[in-house]
């Protein structure tokens, strides 16, 4: 899956959408306390690959450990489809929860385990 295309996603009960622009190579599951009681699979793009189509104001935001990272949850249902934060350079991006691309088979993606427990 790493062509580049277009890949709509959003929460369970369809409040927040949004579309995606990336090639789907590799997705992280992270072992830190978030990610690992989540069970999010995420792919991190620049912020200019990511359109919020609907549902900005059923986000509420969740920031721990640093505070870096702005975890957004729908108010409705508290499905986190996607979190923004910064590059290591700094530049904008999104991590985007691959589980909730709309389409995917999730056990055909490339899944590297990344220790973020330890950072």
């Amino acid at each position: 899956m790493t062509e580049v295309k277009t890949y709509s996603g959003g929460c369970h009960c369809g409040a927040v959408r949004y579309d995606v622009t990336m090639a789907l190579g590799d997705v992280n599951s992270c072992n830190c306390s978030m990610c690992s009681k989540a069970g999010t699979l995420l792919t991190f793009v620049p912020a200019s690959a990511f359109t919020l189509k609907s549902g900005a104001s059923d986000l509420t935001d969740y920031r721990f450990n640093t505070h870096g990272i702005e975890h957004l949850f729908c108010r409705v249902c508290g499905i986190k489809s996607f979190a923004r934060g910064k590059m290591p350079d700094g530049s904008p991006m999104v991590a985007v929860n691959a589980r909730c691309l709309d389409g995917i088979d999730v056990a055909a993606l490339s899944i590297k385990h990344v220790d973020g427990r330890s950072y």
